[in-house]
């Protein structure tokens, strides 16, 4: 029996559209659910920002980078750390180390950043591993500071963007912008990293005591943005470490696409980042593209996806230590699997081949070269560094536990600003 046209019109009308529109009310409906039920669990408004705790600011933290904004937020912090490399007195540093001499020392710096961001951002203010991380940092910190080649305001700098390039990623591009509950989260969790760094901000913010992250916020990114134009200047060195970035931040895309999304890239970066890196500006159509692709990325998420789910969490570092060596595992790369374990699924599984179709190296694939076996805290960093200042760690890690404040970073009033 031949199908009647007009039956078939009626079934379209009468069930697939409202089914169509209801889930796309649906969608929207748990996104913003979901959204509300996190700002009822932490309860907290401008009349209370002044008494969010660390470990609130950075439980709401993870749920930004894990569960709500997961894709923006690992973008917006890559892109964080190429802002700082627009600076000449940090990309001269990269380049003089030879951390930018090889896409795989390129990589390698990375990963060590991402893991010591991961380790920050997924645990506990005092857990173990965020107290090691921590004091494995300003290890490696310390040792440029002393030379003289690291300076206060090139890490109150990269403070700064780890603050402000998440939230500005997410009001261009994802399907909502940020609450003032979550801009003071962001802010006072990197707050009490920098105060755990050391960072001095006397004369440089407006002020030296804030009431609370939002207030920080704005004063930093003040801040940030006239050091910038003062000193985010084309250099030879900023386009040394992009020379080495950019491909890979490209590496899995199709030779065919290669020339667009390079183009995408020197979109994304910016006006003023783009002339410090002496990359070349795209045609406009290019710019049109950006646009399209994330407006379309946008409606889609909010009307056509559903949250995403607790047990699809997006975390960079592993849970647990290996119960055999006790070393720590990545959960991801940019291009070369450093610190990644070999598993049947990466190595094998659908993206294993995608890797292994465009030439990438799957974990395990040459023997130790990316460290398979996992990390110690002692191990991360330039490899000159590598098993080195155990005691000055040490020291480090007991200055953190009694100092470090679980409560809001802004209630202590401090004296060596």
């Amino acid at each position: 029996m031949a199908d009647n046209p007009s039956s078939m019109g009626g079934f379209w009308t009468q069930y697939l559209v409202p089914a169509f529109l209801l889930y796309v009310l649906l969608c929207s409906l748990l996104r913003f659910q979901r959204r509300d039920a996190m700002h009822k669990k932490f309860n907290y408004t401008r009349a209370t920002f002044s008494k969010m705790t660390n470990v609130d600011a950075q439980a709401i933290m993870s749920y930004l980078s894990e569960l709500e904004f997961p894709k923006i937020f690992l973008t917006s912090i890559q892109f964080a750390l190429f802002k700082t490399y627009g600076m000449p007195s940090i990309s001269e540093l990269l380049v003089a180390t030879g951390e930018f001499s090889t896409p795989e020392n390129a990589s390698k710096r990375y990963a060590d950043t991402g893991i010591l961001i991961g380790e920050f951002t997924s645990h506990h203010p005092q857990s173990d591993r965020v107290i090691k991380a921590l004091a494995r940092m300003n290890y490696i910190h310390n040792q440029y500071q002393k030379s003289g080649k690291i300076h206060n305001d090139d890490l109150l700098y990269t403070l700064s963007v780890f603050i402000t390039e998440p939230i500005s990623w997410v009001e261009r591009y994802e399907w909502r912008i940020m609450t003032d509950m979550e801009i003071c989260a962001i802010s006072t969790f990197w707050k009490s990293i920098g105060d755990a760094m050391g960072i001095k901000y006397s004369g440089r913010l407006s002020d030296t005591e804030w009431t609370d992250g939002l207030q920080f916020y704005e004063d930093i990114r003040a801040w940030a943005r006239d050091y910038e134009e003062k000193y985010m200047i084309p250099a030879k060195s900023n386009q040394q470490t992009a020379d080495q970035l950019v491909p890979l931040l490209l590496f899995y895309v199709p030779k065919c696409l290669q020339v667009t999304a390079s183009n995408l890239v020197g979109v994304l970066m910016g006006d003023h980042l783009r002339k410090a890196m002496i990359y070349p500006t795209a045609s406009t159509g290019y710019f049109y593209l950006a646009k399209a692709i994330f407006e379309s990325r946008r409606f889609l998420l909010r009307y056509l996806s559903l949250p995403r789910p607790s047990f699809m969490r997006v975390r960079q570092v592993c849970d647990d230590p290996d119960p055999k060596t006790k070393r720590y595992h990545s959960k991801s790369y940019l291009a070369h699997p450093y610190y990644n374990k070999p598993s049947l699924l990466n190595r094998w599984g659908p993206e294993g081949w995608v890797v292994w179709a465009f030439g990438g190296d799957v974990p395990g694939s040459k023997g130790d070269r990316y460290i398979p076996q996992g990390y110690l805290f002692e191990e991360v960093g330039p490899n000159i560094m590598k098993n080195k200042g155990q005691e000055e760690t040490i020291a480090w890690e007991e200055k953190l536990r009694v100092k470090r404040p679980v409560g809001c970073p802004f209630a202590y009033v401090r004296h060596d600003v």
